[in-house]
């Protein structure tokens, strides 16, 4: 992610050599300050969600959420990385498992705003987080300006809570500097990965699965036999946005855990903006959309981001296992090895032999004495804890 130093007063400007080594500090700017910098322009390209998807965020998911970032600047005020963060009101206790669930109502009946904060979160706000990086200040020295100033940067925009947000776990080595300076490191809702190097799903099947997984497979598929379905792979579509948005909020409302609410505006701008990116499968059945998933694409993966689905006949159809199907010959017939996705979901990913991919929080209170007895309290109020599925996974050990 190499990129030129560049001043903030003047994006044009480059920075003379002995700048590039001077000390580094943090100032929180807004989009506007860092429209056109070369830094923010090539922040995160080797990544599907480079500089354009922070954007389209900002522009389409605006509710409950302030978007801000942090420009990496030398003492000549010249602009060397940018690290996105957002602000927002947060539930701390919302990942407790649900026997908790009525204590909590009770106390939120007499204290509405009981660990209820403003919590300052470094990352994505749809996706995991990734650390930002340039030619002259690589990642891991990102790190460790932001950890320095992370609490005084905190307190600035009157945040309690700081939150590094599902960062891969490749992370932890460069972001042991946070733990070392009071920050408690927690499971996310793990993404997961599927190992697709063959010659297509039937092949899959027959070499990766057993027996019975097999069986209970084309049992399911049957449920298509003799029924028309169509497939459309798009980089664009903007044309179909309002049969699929739909569909994706029956998803979302069926969802146990909700996270953020994508809107039609962000899918629109995806299929606009990131062409080189962005992979829509849409499904009709005699010419009416029945499902949709949006992916992305990154080196040798596929990321599976979002669904969408008609309930009406999703469930007989069993358009899950369908979906998946097409999307992994797509994928290898394309010559993808990896089919990822995000959370959730995890009884039917175990059963096809997915691997966890595991995310971390780090998670700290700005005030040292009650971080304390937070730091001791996270790993119990996450909600990987609580679900069992996770627990069958080979390689659920990782996760923590």
């Amino acid at each position: 992610m190499a990129s030129d130093a560049v001043s903030l007063a003047d994006t044009t400007s480059v920075a003379d050599a002995a700048a590039a080594t001077a000390p580094f500090r943090v100032k929180i700017v807004t989009r506007d300050e860092i429209a056109g910098c070369p830094a923010w322009e090539a922040s995160f390209a080797d990544l599907r969600k480079d500089h354009r998807y922070y954007e389209i965020l900002e522009d389409t998911l605006r509710e409950r959420v302030e978007y801000r970032y942090f420009a990496i600047i030398d003492r000549a005020g010249c602009l060397h990385a940018v690290q996105p963060f957002f602000l927002l009101d947060q539930d701390v206790l919302e990942g407790l498992g649900a026997q908790w669930q009525p204590l909590l109502a009770r106390i939120r009946g007499f204290v509405p705003g009981f660990l209820k904060m403003r919590t300052l979160m470094v990352g994505c706000f749809a996706g995991e987080g990734h650390l930002a990086g340039s030619s002259t200040v690589p990642s891991g020295k990102i790190a460790e300006i932001l950890c320095g100033e992370i609490v005084t940067l905190a307190r600035s925009c009157r945040a309690q809570l700081i939150v590094l947000k599902e960062f891969p776990a490749r992370y932890r080595p460069v972001l042991d500097c946070f733990v070392r300076r009071g920050f408690a490191r927690a499971p996310s809702m793990p993404m997961t990965a599927l190992n697709i190097e063959h010659d297509d799903f039937d092949a899959y099947m027959q070499n990766a699965l057993p027996r019975s997984a097999r069986w209970q497979l084309r049992k399911k598929f049957k449920a298509t036999d003799g029924e028309t379905i169509a497939l459309t792979v798009t980089d664009d579509a903007r044309d179909a946005v309002d049969e699929i948005y739909p569909l994706y909020l029956q998803v979302f409302d069926r969802s146990k855990f909700r996270f953020e609410k994508l809107t039609a505006d962000y899918l629109r701008r995806l299929g606009s903006d990131m062409k080189d990116k962005v992979r829509f499968f849409i499904w009709r059945r005699g010419g009416k959309v029945i499902a949709f998933s949006l992916c992305m694409v990154e080196g040798d993966s596929l990321f599976w981001e979002y669904v969408g689905l008609d309930y009406a006949v999703a469930l007989d159809l069993h358009l899950y296992y369908y979906t998946i199907r097409d999307m992994m010959n797509w994928a290898i017939a394309n010559g993808y090895r990896w089919l990822r996705s995000t959370g959730l979901s995890y009884e039917p990913k175990f059963r096809m032999r997915h691997e966890l991919d595991p995310l971390d929080l780090y998670v700290r209170l700005r005030s040292p004495l009650p971080n304390a007895i937070f730091r001791l309290l996270l790993p119990w109020i996450v909600p990987a804890r609580y679900d069992k599925t996770l627990r069958k996974f080979a390689n659920y050990r990782e996760v923590w």
